[in-house]
C-alpha cells in the first residue's frame, strides 16, 4: 500500500481588519452604553459619531443649534461630557476613530485629558481623528475657520500628535464625502492626494519636525474612502490609490521606507445609494461594497464600518447596527478570504483599468498643482463646482433610466415589506427632550466648574488657570505662531466648553462661508423639444406672466446646522436650469434669516432642505415666521429624510409639499414646485404636455 503523502500546509490566515459600527446620539451616557454592548458583540473598535453641534462648534444652548442636538450623533460639549462617554472602557486597549474635521484638536485634547485620568500613558493610544477640512468645504459642510487658519489646526495637531501620540493617526484624508457630492473615480482620487499633498506640505514647511522624522509623519497620514456599488471599479480605485500615493511619498518627500510609504486607509461603503423604496435591497447593496475594499490583499482596508440597510429612512436602531457587524463578521470568520494572496494579480482587466484611473487622476492632480494646489482650488470654487456638476449629470443619468437603481426606477413593483411594515419602529428616534435636559446640564456646568486655585487639588493660579485665563491664552497663541494644542489642553482642563473653545478662535480666525457651486454648474439635463425639463420650463414662464413677474423666484434654504447640500444644490441647479431665478446662500443659516431672505427677494416659494431630523423644530418656525412678517401665503416645500408620521405632521402644519429619498424625480419635483405656487396664488391648474 503506497503511503500518503502530506498535502501542502494550509497558509496562515490574514488578520482581519478592524471592525466598527459609526454610532452615536442623545447622550454621552446612551452612547457609552451602546459602545460596550457593541464591543461585547465582536466590534474590535469604536468610531465615534458627534452631533451636529459638537462638530461645529456650538454649544447646545446657541440659536443655531436649536433641533440639532444629539441627532446624527453624540454631543460632547465639554470634560464631563468625554468622561461619561468612555466611561468603563479602558482607552489603552480601544482603536478610537472620531469623525470630526473643523473641532478635532478639541476633541482629541478632551480624549487624551480623560485617557489621563485613566492613567494611560499617551503615547500607548491608538486611533484616528479625521481631521480633513478640505472635503467640508466640498461636500458636508462641517467647516467654521477659513481654509488657512484651518490647515494651521490640521498642521499643528499632526505635529503635536507625531511627537506626543506616535500611535495616533492625526488625519484620515477623507475622499468618502467626496463620492456622496459626487465625485467619480478619478476626481475621488485627485482631490484626496491634492488634499493630502496641502496637508504634507503645510506640515514640512512648519519647522515643527526634524528632517529625520518625515517618514515618520507619512506613515501616519491615513485615508478614508466611499465604496459604491460598482465594485470592480472600487477595487481598481483603491489599486490606484495605492500606486500614486506610493509615487508621491516617493518622489515629492523623499521617503525610502517602504513601509512608511504604505497606503494606510479605512471605508465605510456608499450610504449615497442606499435607497428608501425597497430599502431591503441595500443590504445587498452593502454587501457587494464591502467585497470592493476586502477581496484584494494588496488593496485591503484596515478598517471597514457599513451603514445599516434602513440609514435612508432615518437612525438605525442598535439591532441595525448588529446586522451590519454580522455581515462582516460572517466574510472574515466562515469564508476562506483571508487564507489565499491577492487573487486580482496578473489580472490584464484589471491592470487596464488601474493604469487608466492612475492617468486620468495624475492628469486632474496636475491642473490643481497649477491652481496653487487644494486650498486655492477651494478658495476659488473649481472643486464644489466639479463637484456639482458630476453629480448633476449622475442625476441626470437616473432619471433617464441610464443609470439603473433596481426598486427605484426599474423593477418597482413589490411585495408588502415586513421590515418596514411599521415605519415609526423601524427606525430609532431621539427623545425631543434630549436637547432640553443638555441645555440645563451645560448651564450648570458653566455655574459649577471650579474657577479658583483648587479646582485640580492645591496650588495657585498661575499654575491651574481660570476658563478666562485658558481662553485669552488659547487666543494669544492664536494670534501668533505657536502650536495650538498645548493651550487647547489647558482650555479642557479649566472645564471650557466646545462652543468657548470655538468661539474664541472664531474671534482671531474668523469664519468662512464656503462657494456653492451653484452658479457656475454647467446644465446637466438638456432641455430639448418635448423633454419633461422643456414641459416644466414652459410652466414656469407662463406662471411668471400670470403673475407679472419677470422671472420665479425660489429661495432653497438650509436651516440648522445641516451641512449635507447635495440634494439642495441639486434642487437649485434644475430650479434654475427649468427658468427660475434662485436664491441660494449656502448653509447654516437661522430661521429667521432665511424668513429674511424670503422677503428681501420677494420669493413666489421656500423650499427647506434638512437631512440631520431637525426638520420638525426647524421647519415649522420658518411658517409661523413667514405668516408673522405677513407672508404666509408663500408655500412652502420640505426635503429630507423626513419619517411618515413626520412628514404628516408637517403637512398638518402648512408645508405644501414633502419630498423625500424616494422622489428622485427632480424635474417632477421642480414641476410639483410651479403647481404649489399657482396653487398659493390662486392660478387654475396648468396642464403643459411633457
Amino acid at each position: 500500500m503506497t503511503e500518503r503523502q502530506p498535502g501542502p500546509e494550509r497558509p496562515e490566515k490574514d488578520r482581519p481588519w478592524l471592525m466598527r459600527t459609526y454610532a452615536g446620539h442623545s447622550t454621552a451616557e446612551a452612547s457609552n452604553e451602546l459602545y460596550r454592548r457593541n464591543l461585547a458583540k465582536g466590534q474590535t473598535g469604536l468610531s465615534v459619531a458627534f452631533d451636529l453641534p459638537t462638530q461645529t462648534g456650538y454649544d447646545c444652548d446657541h440659536i443655531l443649534a436649536r433641533g440639532e442636538v444629539g441627532r446624527v450623533g453624540v454631543p460632547v460639549a465639554h470634560l464631563g461630557d468625554m468622561r461619561r462617554l468612555f466611561q468603563d472602557i479602558p482607552l489603552e486597549q480601544m482603536n478610537t476613530s472620531m469623525t470630526i474635521n473643523a473641532t478635532a484638536m478639541w476633541l482629541l485634547a478632551l480624549y487624551q485629558v480623560v485617557a489621563e485620568e485613566q492613567g494611560v500613558d499617551i503615547t500607548r493610544l491608538q486611533g484616528t481623528t479625521q481631521n480633513d477640512i478640505v472635503k467640508e468645504y466640498l461636500s458636508r459642510g462641517t467647516h467654521v475657520f477659513p481654509p488657512v487658519p484651518s490647515l494651521r489646526l490640521t498642521t499643528d495637531m499632526i505635529c503635536y500628535t507625531v511627537n506626543n501620540i506616535p500611535k495616533w493617526n492625526p488625519i484620515n484624508i477623507c475622499s468618502y464625502h467626496l463620492q456622496e457630492a459626487g465625485a467619480t473615480p478619478v476626481q475621488e482620487i485627485a482631490y484626496a492626494m491634492s488634499t493630502a499633498i496641502a496637508v504634507l506640505d503645510a506640515v514640512f514647511a512648519s519647522g515643527q519636525i526634524a528632517e529625520d522624522r518625515k517618514g515618520d509623519v507619512v506613515a501616519r497620514i491615513s485615508f478614508f474612502v466611499n465604496a459604491g456599488v460598482r465594485f470592480i471599479e472600487e477595487m481598481c480605485k483603491m489599486r490606484a490609490f495605492s500606486r500614486i500615493w506610493d509615487t508621491v511619498t516617493r518622489e515629492r518627500y523623499g521617503i525610502e521606507n517602504p513601509k512608511q510609504r504604505r497606503f494606510r486607509y479605512g471605508v465605510q461603503v456608499n450610504s449615497l445609494g442606499l435607497t428608501e423604496a425597497q430599502p431591503e435591497n441595500n443590504v445587498q447593496r452593502i454587501v457587494l461594497e464591502m467585497l470592493a475594499v476586502t477581496l484584494s490583499k494588496d488593496a485591503r482596508a484596515r478598517a471597514v464600518q457599513l451603514p445599516a440597510w434602513n440609514e435612508a429612512l432615518g437612525l438605525p436602531r442598535p439591532w441595525d447596527q448588529q446586522w451590519s457587524l454580522r455581515i462582516q463578521q460572517v466574510l472574515a470568520h466562515e469564508s476562506d478570504l483571508l487564507e489565499y494572496e491577492d487573487i486580482f494579480a496578473g489580472s490584464y482587466v484589471i491592470e487596464e483599468k488601474v493604469t487608466s484611473l492612475v492617468k486620468e487622476s495624475l492628469a486632474e492632480m496636475d491642473r490643481i498643482e497649477e491652481m496653487g494646489g487644494a486650498m486655492a482650488a477651494v478658495e476659488s470654487g473649481y472643486l464644489k463646482a466639479q463637484l456639482v456638476s458630476s453629480h448633476a449629470e449622475r442625476r441626470g443619468r437616473i432619471e433617464s433610466g441610464q443609470e439603473k437603481i433596481v426598486g427605484v426606477n426599474i423593477f418597482e413593483t413589490t411585495e408588502p415589506n415586513p421590515l418596514t411594515a411599521d415605519l415609526d419602529t423601524a427606525i430609532m428616534t431621539v427623545d425631543p427632550q434630549v436637547e432640553a435636559r443638555a441645555i440645563r446640564a451645560i448651564e450648570e456646568w458653566r455655574t459649577t466648574r471650579q474657577e479658583s486655585s483648587d479646582r485640580q487639588g492645591e496650588g495657585d493660579p498661575f499654575h491651574f488657570p481660570t476658563v478666562a485665563q485658558t481662553l485669552e491664552r488659547l487666543k494669544e497663541a492664536a494670534a501668533g505662531a505657536e502650536n495650538l494644542m498645548d493651550a487647547t489642553l489647558e482650555c479642557v482642563r479649566a472645564g471650557v466648553t466646545t462652543g468657548e473653545w470655538a468661539g474664541a478662535l472664531r474671534e482671531v480666525f474668523g469664519e468662512f462661508r464656503a462657494p456653492t457651486g451653484v452658479s457656475s454648474a454647467p446644465i446637466a439635463v438638456p432641455v430639448e423639444e418635448g423633454s419633461a425639463l422643456a414641459g416644466v420650463r414652459l410652466k414656469v414662464e407662463r406662471t411668471a406672466r400670470e403673475l407679472n413677474a419677470g422671472k420665479l423666484r425660489f429661495l432653497v434654504g438650509k436651516p440648522g446646522l445641516d451641512g449635507h447640500s447635495n440634494g439642495a444644490e441639486q434642487i437649485a441647479v434644475r430650479a434654475r436650469d427649468a427658468g427660475f431665478e434662485v436664491v441660494y446662500q449656502g448653509i447654516r443659516l437661522t430661521p429667521a434669516q432665511i424668513v429674511d431672505a424670503a422677503i428681501a427677494e420677494d420669493v413666489h416659494a421656500v423650499g427647506l432642505s434638512i437631512l440631520s431630523g431637525s426638520h420638525a423644530q426647524l421647519v415649522p418656525d420658518v411658517l409661523v415666521r413667514l405668516r408673522e412678517a405677513g407672508a404666509g401665503d408663500i408655500p412652502v416645500i420640505a426635503g429630507g429624510i423626513i419619517p411618515n408620521a413626520d412628514a404628516e405632521q408637517l403637512r398638518a402644519a402648512g408645508v405644501a409639499a414633502v419630498f423625500t429619498p424616494k422622489d428622485f424625480d427632480i424635474t417632477g419635483i421642480i414641476g410639483r414646485i410651479v403647481d404649489e405656487i399657482r396653487t398659493a396664488n390662486q392660478l387654475d391648474p396648468l396642464e403643459v404636455p411633457a
